[in-house]
């Protein structure tokens, strides 16, 4: 029988990050700068609630929003650090991780052929879930030069390009792949204009509690913005928690109200062990989340100096744990470049094209490794440059 796949799915691309470390897999020696997680282990107070809730015998579903103790710890968490108040009961849902978030939000918001602005390079996810939802992506390509942050000018002209077209800004900062984000200043620009031109912001703020050089802003904490952001957070990258799988939401109770019904039908509820780490890491994961705060801003510091000598022009990120140097005068396409020092000084990264069009030129680098490892990866790569140049 010749089954006929969703014409939607059969078009679209497979991740590019996947696609090529696809090709590290049975691979020795590699210093892997790829996958986007934390090499730090779980905290132990996280990791010990977990396991203490398992010998409990917490194993059961819980509410579909997901457990109001931690709804209720989130809720103060947002009050006390960004004055921000969200009622726990009609304004947040757990999410099996971000990733799920975003997906509801979409499905949620968009009618067919409903545009969503996309900044680029954008996480590899961001366009196939709105094209899932029935939406249009629309990438707003930035560069180096505007250090990958979209301006309010270029927001105003895609709108006026499509009227009544756009419905929904998709903003991620502190950005994966670039590491940039934005001052409070630069976000209230933005915020004028979805006021303009009334569109509904989906925010993702995974990476904000790795910001390094300014204070992280909310977008909802702007004014206007809280009854048209849907704000999307999680466990994974600040508390090292990937695998647990836990985010969330906050926003309008009718937007979370439609999440809510699609998350029911499809993923019940997250994990109620990873749940009940998730309150733990809001009551004593502070110390951790500083720590790591600390290494990676060092490594930061680290990686942008050495690429910088070896003429890998980079700038220096805000926030989150990437890097985004320019290969371009090596002469190759980013996934030359990346498959060639996979090949020949075993170092894995992602080529910047993996990110969208805009992307080519450069690489992303994960600093979430050992300092060591980030050490041995520069040797190897100022090997490759010299090989690849003599």
């Amino acid at each position: 029988m010749d089954i006929k796949i969703s014409k939607i799915v059969e078009d679209m691309a497979p991740s590019g990050i996947r696609v090529f470390f696809d090709l590290v897999l049975g691979m020795k020696d590699v210093i892997s700068l790829g996958v986007g997680e934390p090499d730090f282990v779980t905290p132990w107070p996280i990791r010990e609630k977990v396991i203490y809730s398992l010998e409990q015998g917490y194993t059961s579903y819980t509410s579909n929003k997901g457990m109001i103790e931690l709804r209720r710890q989130i809720a103060h968490f947002l009050q006390q650090r960004y004055a921000l108040a969200y009622d726990p009961e009609e304004e947040m849902l757990i999410t099996v991780g971000v990733s799920e978030a975003l997906d509801l939000a979409f499905r949620a918001l968009l009618n067919r052929g409903d545009q969503v602005l996309i900044p680029e390079p954008s996480y590899v996810s961001y366009s196939p879930v709105v094209e899932m939802a029935g939406g249009v992506s629309i990438r707003l390509p930035t560069t180096a030069d505007q250090k990958y942050k979209l301006t309010a000018a270029q927001v105003d002209r895609a709108c006026m390009d499509a009227p009544g077209k756009v419905k929904a800004f998709l903003l991620n900062y502190p950005a994966n792949p670039t590491g940039m984000s934005y001052t409070k200043a630069e976000l209230n620009a933005l915020a004028r204009i979805v006021l303009k031109h009334n569109l509904v912001m989906v925010t993702d703020e995974v990476y904000d509690e790795l910001t390094y050089d300014f204070d992280h802003t909310p977008f909802a904490t702007l004014k206007g913005m809280k009854d048209r952001t849907v704000y999307l957070n999680g466990f994974s990258k600040a508390y090292a928690m990937t695998g647990l799988r836990i985010g969330w939401v906050a926003g309008p109770a009718k937007v979370v109200g439609a999440m809510t019904k699609i998350h029911q039908y499809t993923m019940l509820c997250a994990s109620i062990d990873g749940q009940m780490g998730a309150i733990e890491a809001l009551k004593n994961g502070r110390r951790s989340v500083d720590e790591m705060k600390r290494e990676y801003k060092r490594r930061r510091n680290f990686m942008v100096g050495a690429l910088n000598d070896l003429g890998l022009t980079c700038h220096v990120p805000e926030g989150a744990f990437y890097v985004f140097p320019s290969i371009r005068s090596t002469g190759q396409t980013s996934m030359d470049f990346a498959q060639n020092l996979l090949k020949q000084q075993k170092v894995a990264l992602v080529p910047g094209t993996a990110f969208g069009p805009s992307g080519e030129g450069h690489v992303r680098i994960s600093y979430a490794a050992a300092y060591e490892d980030l050490k041995e990866a520069v040797n190897r790569i100022k090997k490759y440059l010299g090989n690849s140049t003599s």
